[in-house]
């Protein structure tokens, strides 16, 4: 098997890999249908307010598109810690077979109530909630698992890959789910979503692994919840990498706007809305095949710190568009930055961080990456819903460029670190 594949060789991450695939590519057709069935409900309708003496006039689209974001993360934060703990104090392919099956049911319940005409704001903020609560329970032993299925050497390539497994299904996840609105109802895309956690839970039950304990002391208490965040807390480079990504995730984060972009300001309806949802998976793909023809990135720090302030630029660019292609090319672009810093973030995390810590690693990290963008999306609405759309993700662009040069300036560690300086991070 080709040497850029060569973790697909060991069955059991084989079979990680295509239900991650299958799991990707589910959840975004969800992710997709959720904010345009919001979108949809509150289309055309507004709030009045009267703060200070001044009347607003609140967008009641933008804002509940903002408060969705709240509510994807709102889980997280209070979950994600204690679910990086109980990745590495138990069998991370039982909890993978627990969280499927919690998946499927919360997607079952959108499809039932959505095709039965009993959906409701309240239903999907919810069931949204109880989503990511599965997530926070999913992702650490999703991500820990990977090293305890491939041999040390392989690890690089398999993180590789489930980047790669990421990127293909945020491109095919929205633009079926696009093409699904448009041609059946959005009930029906949480159907197939249902299915598809299904199709996941069948193919970890084919695994041969059987896991113990990654951490010698398996009881849950706050002290061991919390040596994850000591340990992350006490490396400088992985702590100043997830403020980046925090601060630059949080008020450069667009995607929830998308719903309105299409609709209101590029008019290219539901279809359209699905394609412009693949422009950052795009970027990304490019950006990610442009990174595996090298085997090593010179000069780390200044990379990462270069392309989120591409990101910021090419976000406060797309906020003033008002051509479709040229939309879709800045979009993609925000997306190739994002890539190259995830894959030095990625990289440098998996290496320093020891098995028994992993999970709970993950967990800390998940409030930063997924922390960001979902409350930025809620600043974001806050933001369009009294200033308008355009506004909100120009001034998260510009913002997102300004926090760059303070990281920059505050951790002058991660501006000056190259790889050669430290031969251990080096990526293969």
């Amino acid at each position: 098997m080709s040497t850029r594949f060569v973790a697909l060789s060991h069955r059991d991450f084989r079979l990680l890999w295509i239900g991650q695939l299958i799991s990707t590519i589910g959840s975004q057709m969800s992710f997709t249908a959720i904010n345009w069935h919001i979108y949809r409900l509150l289309s055309n309708t507004s709030y009045s307010i009267d703060i200070l003496g001044r009347h607003f006039e609140l967008g009641a689209e933008a804002l509940g598109l903002g408060i969705l974001g709240m509510i994807r993360v709102l889980p997280i934060i209070f979950f994600s810690m204690l679910g990086g703990m109980v990745a590495d104090t138990h069998d991370r392919r039982q909890i993978l077979l627990w969280t499927e099956l919690g998946g499927a049911l919360v997607s079952a319940l959108l499809a039932i109530t959505t095709l039965t005409g009993n959906i409701s704001l309240g239903i999907i903020y919810l069931l949204t909630a109880l989503s990511a609560a599965v997530s926070a329970f999913d992702t650490p032993a999703r991500q820990a698992i990977v090293p305890q299925l491939v041999p040390k050497e392989h690890l690089t390539n398999a993180i590789s890959l489930n980047t790669l497994d990421w990127q293909i299904g945020t491109i095919i996840g929205p633009a079926i789910a696009g093409a699904l609105i448009a041609s059946l109802s959005i009930g029906w895309v949480y159907a197939i979503n249902s299915l598809a956690y299904l199709m996941v839970l069948a193919l970890i039950l084919m695994m041969s692994f059987r896991g113990k304990p990654a951490a010698q002391e398996t009881s849950i208490n706050l002290r061991a919840m919390f040596e994850g965040f000591r340990f992350v807390r006490n490396t400088p480079i992985i702590w100043s990498t997830m403020i980046l990504d925090f601060w630059a995730t949080f008020f450069s984060s667009a995607r929830t706007m998308l719903p309105i972009v299409a609709g209101d300001l590029l008019q290219v309806g539901p279809v359209g809305y699905g394609v412009l949802s693949t422009a950052q998976s795009v970027g990304s793909v490019i950006a990610g095949l442009i990174l595996s023809l090298r085997r090593e990135i010179h000069h780390q720090g200044i990379v990462l710190l270069v392309s989120v302030a591409i990101y910021g630029i090419a976000t406060a660019l797309f906020g003033v568009s008002k051509i479709f292609i040229l939309s879709y090319i800045l979009f993609a672009l925000t997306g190739a930055g994002d890539t190259v810093s995830t894959v030095i973030r990625g990289t440098v995390r998996q290496i320093l961080t020891p098995d028994h810590l992993r999970g709970r690693m993950v967990g800390v990290n998940m409030i930063f990456f997924m922390g960001g963008p979902q409350l930025g999306e809620l600043e974001a609405g806050l933001v369009a819903s009294v200033l308008g759309v355009p506004f909100a993700i120009v001034s998260g662009g510009v913002a997102t460029v300004l926090i760059t040069l303070w990281v920059a300036a505050k951790y002058p560690s991660l501006r000056q670190y190259k790889s050669s300086s430290e031969p251990e991070l080096a990526i293969a």
